[in-house]
């Protein structure tokens, strides 16, 4: 499946990292993850969508760290290196269980709100983008 999407994930990296070498080490972060995570994939259908949502949060992370760093002038740059990157334990718990509530919730929709929810959020289509989706394939 990698091998599969990666091409097109890294183009979609291009576009929202802005340069080709950020893009390159967005798609190998994404990749690790998405290996050391696969469990938590639920169609294999969807692993394009998942990879570059994973890979869009990377990059995030990535412009985050380098707008913190361009911000402290050098003496503070040593500093900056020892922020701490992990959320504290606390915070982590949180997540994970707003992350099942909300993975709860989806699961509990009827068939079309779910499917319209998943097109729209996991798979990043447009209003627009899924009108054109229900006139090709009909309604889910």
């Amino acid at each position: 499946m990698a091998r599969q999407h990666k091409d097109a994930v890294y183009r979609q990296m291009i576009r929202v990292c802005g340069n080709r070498e950020d893009a390159e080490d967005v798609l190998i972060e994404a990749l690790l993850k998405a290996y050391r995570h696969l469990d938590q994939l639920r169609e294999s259908a969807a692993f394009r969508a998942w990879l570059a949502q994973i890979a869009k949060r990377v990059c995030w992370q990535l412009k985050e760290r380098e707008s913190l760093l361009l911000c402290c002038n050098c003496r503070l740059e040593d500093e900056a290196v020892k922020l701490r990157t992990e959320p504290l334990p606390d915070v982590q718990v949180a997540r994970q269980q707003m992350k099942g509530l909300l993975n709860e919730s989806i699961a509990a929709l009827p068939e079309p709100y779910r499917s319209v929810y998943e097109l729209c959020d996991v798979e990043d289509l447009r209003g627009d983008e899924l009108r054109e989706d229900w006139e090709f394939r009909g309604p889910p």
